[in-house]
C-alpha cells in the first residue's frame, strides 16, 4: 500500500498536478480529482490525506456523545429523586416529576430512558441521590465549579478531590469560587441565531435580560437570561422555530484568558472530572 501511494505521489509531482478531495457541499459525497497547476476549481478543496482532520471530527463526535450520555444520566437521577421525594411515580400527582419529564424531553432525553428511571425509582434498592457543588482552582487563574449528583457522598467527594489533585489542581474552600460567578438561565441552540429576531421574541415575551453568545461548537448559539424567566425565554426561542435545550449555569463575572499551556492543563482537569459518573457538569472562568 505504501509503495502504491508513493508511486502516485511521484507521478503527480513530476506532472505538476495536485491531488485533492473536493467537497462541493455538506450533502454530496467527496470525490477525488487530479488538477493541473494551471487549472482552478470552483469548489472548496482540502488535501487528500487529512488524518488530523478525521481525528478532530472523531474527537468532536466523541465529546458530543459523551455530553448526550451525561444529560441522559443527569435527568435519570433527577427523576429518581423526584419520584422518591414526591412519593408518587404518577406525574399527574407529582408536579416536580411532571416538570422534570418535560425538561428531559426538551433536552432530547429518550422516553425509554425516562420510563426506566421512573420504574427504577419505585424499586426498593434505588439509591437516594443528592446534589452537591465543589469548587477548585486550576492553572493561570482558572477556577472551576463542579456540579455533582450522587447516591454516595463519600465516594463522590473522594473521586472529585482525586481527579483535581492528580492534574495539579487545588480544591477550594466552599464559597471562595462561587461568589465570582452569576447563576444564569442557559438556552443552548444548535444553530446560528439572528440577534434582532431573538430580541424581538424576547420583547414579545416581556423579557429584558437577554445575552446572545456563540456556542462551544461552531454553528451553535447560547442565550443567557435571568433564571426566573428561563422557561419563558425557552418558549420564546421555540416559538422562533428553533430547537433548544434549557438549563441553569454559573457564568463568570470576570473571565480570564490563560496561556496555551495552562489552558491545556485546565482542560485535562475538566476531562478527568467529566469522566466521573457522579459529576454532571464542570463550569469554568476561562475565556479561551
Amino acid at each position: 500500500m505504501k509503495c502504491a501511494i508513493s508511486a502516485v505521489a511521484t507521478t503527480l509531482f513530476l506532472s505538476g498536478a495536485t491531488a485533492f478531495t473536493v467537497i462541493p457541499s455538506a450533502s454530496a459525497p467527496p470525490t477525488t480529482h487530479i488538477l493541473n497547476n494551471a487549472e482552478s476549481s470552483p469548489f472548496r478543496a482540502s488535501p487528500l490525506f487529512m488524518g488530523r482532520a478525521a481525528a478532530v471530527r472523531a474527537a468532536t463526535k466523541g465529546k458530543t456523545d459523551a455530553k448526550k450520555a451525561k444529560t441522559n444520566a443527569y435527568y435519570g437521577k433527577k427523576i429518581i429523586m423526584a419520584v422518591k421525594q414526591g412519593g408518587s411515580a404518577d406525574p399527574v400527582a407529582n408536579r416536580q416529576l411532571a416538570e422534570l419529564i418535560k425538561a428531559a424531553k426538551n433536552n432530547s432525553v429518550p422516553m425509554d430512558n425516562i420510563n426506566r428511571a421512573i420504574k427504577r425509582a419505585t424499586e426498593k434498592d434505588a439509591g437516594d441521590f443528592s446534589e452537591s457543588t465543589f469548587e477548585a482552582y486550576g492553572h493561570g487563574g482558572a477556577s472551576f465549579i463542579i456540579n455533582v449528583l450522587s447516591d454516595n457522598a463519600n465516594r463522590s467527594t473522594a473521586d472529585v478531590r482525586s481527579a483535581v489533585v492528580k492534574k495539579q489542581g487545588k480544591m477550594a474552600e466552599q464559597g471562595s469560587v462561587l461568589f465570582m460567578y452569576d447563576l444564569k438561565g442557559k438556552i443552548e441552540i444548535p444553530s446560528v441565531v439572528d440577534e434582532e429576531e431573538l430580541l424581538m421574541a424576547a420583547i414579545d415575551a416581556e423579557i429584558d435580560d437577554v445575552e446572545l453568545v456563540e456556542g462551544d461548537e461552531e454553528g451553535t448559539s447560547i442565550v443567557y437570561t435571568d433564571p426566573k424567566v428561563t422557561g419563558a425565554m425557552f418558549d420564546a426561542v421555540k416559538g422562533m422555530g428553533l430547537e433548544a435545550k434549557m438549563s441553569l449555569s454559573h457564568v463568570s463575572k470576570a473571565p480570564v484568558e490563560c496561556s496555551e499551556e495552562d489552558f491545556e492543563k485546565n482542560m485535562a482537569i475538566i476531562d478527568a472530572l467529566e469522566e466521573l459518573d457522579d459529576v454532571d457538569s464542570v463550569e469554568h472562568n476561562m475565556s479561551n
